[in-house]
């Protein structure tokens, strides 16, 4: 039976890599590269600089295949993101039919860990339930962009006896800031949904592009530099054409 390996990448540092993830690599004949389109070029090209430096099996190749633009949610965000995991696993299923052979292993690379806010499991589950490809699925984890954030800013998620919880934009800007935790972890938030909460004195721990070359922090008292992170999130997303970030939010002690 094919086997399917759900690789965990890290943030965006190479050295984000675990030992049981280069394994997982090298043991892998197909590695699976998605191409998500000219802007964010970037993201294919780290994946493949990844494999350059930790592949060594010699017989293992490479497979690139576009990622379908995700429509901008119509009639509700729930069906449009429905509609758009069941391209995608009408692609997963094509490679895993034509590019694996019945005994073969193959691996996704995916940013951060395959568990958190990324839909890779639940696409590959879609086309099991198919039917029309067996598969057995491995999971290896990898840095989160929230484990980044936190080292990045020298800080731990948790304060004593106080829970985190991790949400997304969307959800900030439905409900506020959460009330039965003192600290926020935002994740997926494209339109700065911090700027809408009416506690300034909140504190904001904000990063984008954690643990590479061109990472960005800022940190203080939401009042004070929640418009700075606006503007240079937005100056950063001109320059580079895309732009992957996140924050914590917490209320003050």
């Amino acid at each position: 039976m094919r086997t399917l390996l759900v690789i965990g990448i890290g943030a965006g540092n190479p050295d984000h890599m675990t030992v049981q993830a280069i394994d997982g690599l090298n043991r892998a004949d197909v590695l699976f590269i998605p191409d998500k389109g000219a802007k964010k070029n970037d993201l294919a090209e780290l994946r493949r600089q990844i494999c350059d430096r930790f592949v060594t099996n010699p017989n293992s190749h490479r497979v690139e295949f576009d990622v379908p633009v995700r429509a901008e949610p119509a009639p509700s965000y729930r069906s449009t993101v429905d509609d758009w995991h069941e391209a995608i696993a009408e692609i997963y299923e094509g490679l895993i039919r034509d590019e694996l052979v019945e005994d073969g292993c193959g691996a996704f690379l995916i940013w951060g860990d395959p568990s958190l806010y990324d839909s890779a499991l639940r696409i590959l589950e879609r086309v099991r339930l198919r039917g029309n490809v067996a598969f057995e699925l491995e999971v290896i984890p990898g840095i989160t962009a929230v484990q980044a954030l936190a080292a990045s800013h020298k800080m731990a998620l948790n304060r004593i006896g106080d829970p985190v919880l991790i949400t997304t934009g969307r959800r900030l800007t439905e409900e506020g800031m959460p009330q039965n935790a003192g600290s926020a972890v935002v994740m997926l938030d494209g339109k700065c949904a911090f700027n809408t909460i009416a506690d300034k004195d909140l504190v904001i721990h904000w990063g984008a592009y954690l643990g590479t070359p061109d990472e960005i922090i800022i940190s203080g008292r939401l009042g004070d530099v929640g418009a700075e992170i606006e503007r240079t999130r937005e100056e950063a997303r001109k320059k580079k054409g895309w732009i992957m970030d996140t924050y914590l939010l917490r209320k003050r002690e």
